[in-house]
């Protein structure tokens, strides 16, 4: 099927185009062999001569012949536009298709960069106290912390930053990435009382950059 007018990609308009002219032309196929019918019946193959070979007296052989003609014309022209119709569902599904793994691709970029980005840590775990939060957590001894809830390396100015966001989200889980043994490590912190000191039973340093 030809690109519609301006070379444009193929809409659903221009396929609801496609099928209302369709549908247009099933009315018009459906009226001529109505108009047969009312010719005594006579189809598309019936002789229009009798048996001594003169036009048929019962039925005007003109109208017959004329609807004759067009049912073929018409059966042609359907047969074109039910292609049509084909070609466009197909290029609108491709599109959408298309349209589809462009966004799922630009997500997987986008995550990729995000994932492949350096991830610079600011601070370091030094210890963890058994049975605290923080080692319930999955937390461990050197892990070094690139994201504890709000904070990153481009916002921490000093372990106070760490202190405030704790206190905050006491009986809340706390998104913290960490690097451990080269990779990211993502786990959930809830700060909360325990038998130990503090809300986190951890203890972290800031790292000299």
């Amino acid at each position: 099927m030809a690109e519609p007018a301006g070379g444009r990609p193929v809409t659903v308009s221009d396929v609801q185009q496609l099928v209302r002219r369709k549908d247009e032309i099933e009315a018009q196929i459906k009226a001529c062999y109505e108009l047969l019918e009312g010719q005594k019946g006579v189809g598309m193959h019936e002789p229009l001569v009798d048996a001594e070979g003169f036009p048929r007296a019962d039925i005007d052989v003109y109208q017959v012949r004329t609807a004759r003609h067009n049912i073929i014309c018409l059966q042609n022209d359907h047969k074109a536009l039910m292609k049509q119709v084909e070609e466009a569902l197909h290029k609108l599904h491709a599109r959408e298709k298309e349209k589809h793994a462009k966004d799922e691709a630009e997500a997987m970029a986008e995550a990729m960069g995000q994932s492949q980005s350096p991830a610079r840590a600011f601070a370091k775990v030094n210890a963890v106290s058994p049975g605290s939060p923080a080692s319930l957590s999955g937390l461990q001894v050197d892990d070094e912390i690139v994201e504890f809830g709000s904070v990153n390396a481009n916002n921490f100015q000093n372990l106070q930053n760490i202190a405030t966001v704790v206190q905050h989200s006491e009986g809340r889980p706390l998104s913290v990435t960490v690097i451990r043994g080269g990779r990211r490590v993502h786990v959930g912190l809830t700060p909360k009382r325990w038998a130990g000191k503090g809300l986190l039973g951890c203890n972290i340093i800031p790292l000299q950059r």
